[in-house]
């Protein structure tokens, strides 16, 4: 009896593996096969439309291949970028506009790309919690604020009269008070630790590296503090001249730091 069923147990197990090897082998049908390039075209934009952005991406693959060396070849390779980058892929949206710009330095969608690429390190800077947790760009590494910095920069200079250009620079400005923020940011970190050489030294390139921006305030403010633990009397009175010059309405010192200036910059 135990073997009849051990029999029937092997059957079925291999009844199974059949099947599946079956099903493996079933040829997968491609839906673009009798669609012209256009079409193709067409379905992709209708995906991105919708917000299917995941979906969008294998068409715009047929399409490049379909229609390699042409316009819409071009189109196909800029717009899977954009599509990477709003289905969270930021790693596949860059090498997609590097091979794009590498290939086709001459292209009129140039200025494009680099909008695209340096929206990419803008958001990817940001993060994804970023809104939740109220944590600001400059809390966070500034590796891609600053790539993204590269790339609106480039937009800007070769570019000026883009349609991408006025949002760019508005990007580009933020980005600037980020990078001199976090050097505020790490200067803080120092002086509260009384480590307060260190914190006179990432105020100083903040101010130095960072001019006309809101957060040369607070840079100024840190070394008052830093020089005035120090007991360097003479550096801190300095310092207390030009934050009072400078910044004329400024109650950091009136306030003991309470009063910081807040960010500008808001989401679209």
């Amino acid at each position: 009896m135990l073997r009849v069923k051990l029999s029937i147990v092997y059957a079925l197990l291999i009844t199974l593996g059949v099947s599946l090897l079956t099903a493996c082998s079933t040829p997968v049908v491609d839906k673009t096969a009798g669609m012209s390039p256009s079409k193709i075209y067409a379905e992709a934009q209708d995906e991105m439309s919708s917000g299917r952005f995941e979906k969008a991406i294998p068409l715009l693959e047929k399409l490049e291949a379909r229609a390699a060396g042409t316009p819409l070849a071009q189109q196909a390779q800029v717009d899977k970028a954009y599509a990477h980058y709003r289905a969270a892929e930021p790693a596949q949206a860059i090498a997609t506009l590097d091979r794009f710009m590498r290939l086709h330095p001459a292209s009129p969608a140039i200025d494009y790309a680099l909008y695209i690429k340096g929206l990419v390190n803008f958001n990817e800077n940001l993060g994804i919690f970023g809104s939740y947790t109220g944590q600001d760009l400059a809390e966070r590494d500034q590796k891609a604020a600053k790539e993204s910095f590269e790339s609106f920069k480039e937009l800007t200079t070769r570019f000026p009269d883009s349609r991408y250009t006025p949002d760019a620079l508005q990007r580009i400005t933020y980005i600037v008070q980020s990078l001199a923020k976090y050097e505020v940011y790490v200067a803080r970190y120092y002086f509260k630790r009384g480590a307060y050489l260190a914190a006179i030294n990432r105020a100083q390139i903040a101010i130095t590296d960072y001019r006309d921006v809101p957060a040369v305030e607070d840079a100024l403010f840190i070394l008052y503090q830093s020089y005035a633990a120090l007991g360097m009397a003479q550096l801190r009175d300095d310092t207390k001249r030009v934050l009072e010059t400078s910044f004329p309405k400024s109650t950091l010192i009136q306030t003991d730091g309470k009063s910081e200036p807040k960010s500008w910059f808001k989401w679209k």
